[in-house]
């Protein structure tokens, strides 16, 4: 569709557009930054890492697990590492901590999204009701002899709920993909520290 054709179809769907317009340039921020930070991350993975810190956790050697945890950017190696450089009071409260820290930064940005996802329908919906609103206003100043500006609030209302709609439906995908992402990053974690706990509940096994 050509750029004029769209303004002239933005301008049509009345002044709801323009905060339509914001909760969608909102979304393509939140979710090129997030989806940045994804790939990021998923190119700090370790697995070797996280081998390595537990294996040195198991046999007690604790200083050479948090030396190792340090020089990792895996954020599951971090994770625990926190728990390893905190463990003074509860070692299990520590473990907390540290997955919190991490997860955090996974969540950044998805309360944005799922605010959009519910805001922009209802946004649309406002549109359809003031579209509605100008049109059946016309009727009853029984101007029925200016057809176009009735179907123009009809025509509001419809373009409002369209792009109302769009926008929701667009930013549900990637909302939906973030929060698996964060599922997976909380599951990692777990995994790793509660392997750390059982290690560290039980007595060191000499290395040979």
């Amino acid at each position: 569709m050509p750029f004029p054709r769209m303004f002239d179809l933005f301008i049509a769907g009345g002044p709801v557009m323009w905060p339509l317009l914001a909760t969608s340039l909102v979304a393509i921020a939140v979710v090129v930054e997030r989806f940045l930070f994804i790939l990021a991350e998923k190119s700090k993975r370790d697995p070797d890492a996280v081998e390595a810190v537990l294996t040195a956790a198991e046999v007690g050697n604790l200083e050479q697990a948090r030396q190792l945890a340090e020089k990792s950017r895996d954020f599951v190696v971090r994770a625990i590492g926190f728990a390893l450089r905190h463990d003074h009071g509860s070692f299990s409260n520590a473990i907390l901590w540290g997955a919190r820290r991490e997860l955090r930064r996974f969540s950044r940005g998805l309360p944005a999204l799922d605010t959009i996802v519910t805001l922009a329908p209802l946004l649309g919906l406002l549109g359809t009701v003031t579209g509605m609103i100008r049109a059946f206003g016309l009727l009853g100043n029984q101007t029925l002899d200016t057809p176009a500006a009735i179907t123009g609030g009809i025509a509001q209302a419809l373009i409002a709920t369209a792009f109302g709609l769009g926008i929701a439906i667009t930013a549900l995908i990637p909302f939906n993909y973030l929060t698996t992402q964060l599922e997976n990053a909380r599951e990692d974690i777990e995994e790793a520290a509660t392997r750390l706990e059982l290690t560290l509940q039980v007595p060191p096994q000499p290395s040979k």
